[in-house]
This record gives C-alpha cells, structure tokens and sequence, in this order.
C-alpha cells in the first residue's frame, strides 16, 4: 500500500500500555511537540534528536506481532508524543493502516496541529484521549506556553465527528488547582455528549529525571503532589463519566 511508504519520526513504543485506552495497548511515542508544558514527563519527545525515522509499513510489521493479545484484551493502538498531530501525513496514513488491520485506535492529544489534520486523523479514531491542561487562557499559556484554542476546537470537531472522548485534567498545585476554574471546565464539558470519560489526575514528579538529564530547569521541582481531598474535590465538580465505548 501505498501509504505504508509515509515516513515518521517516533521516539519510542511501549507494547503491554494500560493506561491510554482500554484493554492492552501498543501506544506509539511520536517526537515533535510545540507546547512546553513545565509538568511535562516526557520532555525527551519534543524535538527530533536521537529519535528513529521509520514508515508506516515499519510500524504495522511491528505491531501485527502483537494483534492476537491486543485483540484478546479488547485494545488496540494509541498513538501520543509529543505531539502527534505535528506529523500529519504519517499521523493519519498510521491511523489508517491500524484500522485495515482490524485494531482499534486511540489519538492522545492536546489539539494542537491543524484542524485539517485532525479531521482526517480522527476519520480513523475510535477514541480521542484529549488533555485539556485548563480551561483558563491565562493560566494554559503560563503552563504550556501555548494558546487552549486548538485544545477546544478538537473538542468540538469530535462531537461533530461523534467520536467518543476520554477528558483528562491534572491537578497541578498553584496552577490548575483552582475551584473556580475546575468549575468553569465543567460547565464547558456538561453539554458534550460524546465525552464517555473525565480521568482527574495528581500531578506528579516521575519526568524529573529526564529535565535534568537534559539539562533543562524543572521549574516545577517545588510543587508538591495535591493532596487528596483537592483532588476528591475536583472529582465531584468535574463529575465521573465511565460509559462504554
């Protein structure tokens, strides 16, 4: 196939995934990434340093090894970063060779890339796992150094698609561990009924390492993990959506 020629840069595959999707996932670490999000755990993704170029075709031998159990388990294909949208033609031609295969798919992303690109991408999406890092301007573009823009309008193209989305928030003291806002977030996700699943999350210290492997300033490295009664608080305004897809 023709597709299967597309070329990519991936920085790493993780084949026994639990946590970006349902069942087993075979979850593909695209490098590229234009946001620079201070809580970030994999700051080693987001440019193309050491990282291996490879083709679709590359991938789906690799992944096909691993079908039976990913099939068994009710899983399939995540593909995260990075940022994947950031590599649109390999993005949608792997999507589209995942489905051929018969294995269900994931997009893990925070929206920014295209809108072109994430219409086709999510014509091969069975799931979209959307970060949403806050739901204030303000305080997205001190934590990411980007704009939350993009992050809403993949929102509203996928209930217009009707691709089912799993939201997921990460309390980060200081910063998006305001009730306010986690208020003003959940006023903005009640009328989307595509959104099968909000994932509330403790920030956590686990990338430390790498920012100082690269020689980079965690700024972050102060932050304490919220405590639990924060986080129980944020649970019961964002409300738990746990519908099957």
């Amino acid at each position: 196939m023709k597709g299967y020629n597309v070329e990519g840069y991936v920085h790493s595959v993780e084949t026994g995934g639990m946590v970006d999707g349902p069942g087993i996932r075979y979850v593909v670490f695209f490098a590229g990434c234009s946001l620079r999000c201070k809580y970030c755990h994999n700051p080693d993704t987001w440019k193309h340093k050491d990282d291996q170029l490879v083709t679709v075709g590359d991938m789906i031998r690799d992944i096909k090894k691993y079908k039976s159990y990913l099939k068994f388990s009710k899983g399939g294909v995540t593909v995260t970063g990075g940022e994947a949208l950031m590599q649109p033609e390999f993005l949608v031609e792997l999507l589209a060779a995942c489905k051929d295969t018969g294995l269900h798919t994931v997009l893990d992303t925070s929206g920014h890339g295209s809108m072109a690109t994430a219409r086709k991408a999510l014509m091969h999406t069975d799931l979209l796992l959307l970060d949403i890092k806050s739901i204030n301007p303000i305080i997205y573009k001190e934590l990411t150094g980007g704009s939350l823009k993009p992050t809403l309008e993949i929102l509203k193209l996928s209930e217009h698609m009707e691709i089912p989305v799993w939201v997921r928030y990460v309390i980060v003291p200081g910063y998006t561990d305001n009730m306010d806002d986690i208020q003003q977030l959940a006023d903005f996700l009640r009328p989307f009924r595509n959104i099968t699943k909000i994932e509330v999350l403790p920030f956590h210290k686990m990338g430390e390492y790498k920012w100082d492997e690269l020689g980079m300033a965690y700024e972050l490295r102060d932050v304490e993990p919220p405590s639990r009664e924060v986080v129980e608080r944020a649970k019961g305004i964002l409300g738990q959506r746990y519908e099957e897809i």
